[in-house]
């Protein structure tokens, strides 16, 4: 078996798209004609938005997200964390933690999506 899809739970998966296209520099790979379904390119796993109403449908019974208390993240590597996360602030992303520096080598920084997703802005974890 492979990992293949993360897919989140969101009202509106368009605009979700163009937020990680424009905040985090991911290209679209699809967007069903519905606009209840969309994939990112974002190498073997792909990250994916399905609308909470076709959810509804299906009889998943979603529950929007709880941003005060974050259950799971969503991690993009980059050699400039700092330069990332500004432009993902630009984007309409919220500061949940500015850079660090971790005692492990790798330097991180936090943010929320427009969906409240907890997303880090990360270096490579350096042996």
């Amino acid at each position: 078996m492979i990992f293949r899809y993360t897919i989140l739970y969101v009202e509106d998966v368009a605009r979700t798209l163009s937020f990680y296209e424009e905040a985090f520099g991911l290209t679209r790979g699809f967007l069903h004609e519905s606009g209840d379904y969309g994939e990112l390119i974002t190498g073997e796993t792909k990250l994916a938005f399905s609308s909470m109403t076709l959810m509804k449908e299906l009889g998943k019974n979603p529950k929007p997200l709880d941003a005060s208390s974050s259950s799971f993240e969503i991690a993009f590597e980059t050699d400039d964390v700092k330069a990332k996360l500004a432009k993902a602030i630009d984007a309409g992303a919220v500061l949940v933690q500015d850079v660090e520096h971790m005692p492990w080598g790798q330097t991180t920084a936090y943010v929320r999506d427009i969906n409240g997703t907890l997303v880090e802005i990360c270096t490579p974890v350096t042996p």
